[in-house]
């Protein structure tokens, strides 16, 4: 069974926000507390299929994920393929938008991840041999807590500085509604502002065009 995402992002951008949102949690929800810690790697391809990715990818996948990642090839209009490396354990990711949105950056998708036994280069090479190409390699320091249950992550970025993005997962699109007006609810509560799809769009695209200035380091930039 396919599972959908809402993902909304919010830019926070100092350490001092940072803060207040966390203490704005730990307010509205006294259970609230520090779920994990973690640093990640992220790598974006374009320009090839999932079809082929289905077919390269195969040999790594479980049975169960192998028949979803055909389900995706077979649906999927626009998509994000990605590799990550989660403090030492490599996931390949693919996302697909449910709207208009980027497969990217959209608020609802179709998510596919799955854990495999290879190293993040060798990963990359995989999606590289079903005809994608690099377009961008991200670092992200990650902070992980469910409030009143929403998933919401504190990530430190390279290139953005601090991001909150408020999540739910659900098993259905007919579910999709309700969980984007929960997180609604959670932001507001939380005093958090939606980053605007425009602005993000453009940070993304500034990013990819200069990546290797970023990756891996502490710099930010600032997109009006």
């Amino acid at each position: 069974m396919q599972k959908y995402e809402v993902e909304v992002k919010a830019l926070l951008g100092s350490p001092e926000r940072a803060d207040e949102v966390r203490n704005a949690m730990m307010k509205a929800d006294p259970s609230c507390a520090l779920a994990s810690k973690n640093k990640q790697l992220n790598h974006y391809f374009e320009g090839g299929t999932l079809a082929k990715l289905a077919e390269v990818a195969r040999a790594h996948l479980s049975p169960e994920a192998t028949a979803k990642l055909d389900d995706f090839a077979a649906r999927a209009q626009k998509f994000s393929v990605r590799s990550r490396d989660k403090d030492g354990e490599v996931f390949l990711v693919v996302k697909a938008s449910m709207g208009d949105d980027s497969s990217e950056n959209g608020v609802a998708r179709m998510e596919f991840e799955e854990k495999v036994s290879l190293t993040l280069d060798e990963l990359d090479a995989l999606v590289l041999s079903a005809g994608f190409t690099c377009q961008a390699k991200w670092s992200r320091e990650r902070e992980e807590y469910v409030c009143r249950g929403t998933n919401i992550t504190l990530d430190k970025n390279a290139g953005y500085g601090w991001l909150a993005e408020f999540e739910r997962v659900v098993d259905s699109e007919a579910e999709l509604a309700s969980a984007r007006a929960d997180i609604d609810a959670r932001m507001r509560e939380l005093g958090v502002e939606e980053l605007p799809q425009d602005k993000l769009e453009r940070m993304f695209a500034f990013y990819n065009a200069h990546w290797s200035e970023y990756y891996g380091t502490d710099k930010i930039f600032t997109i009006e």
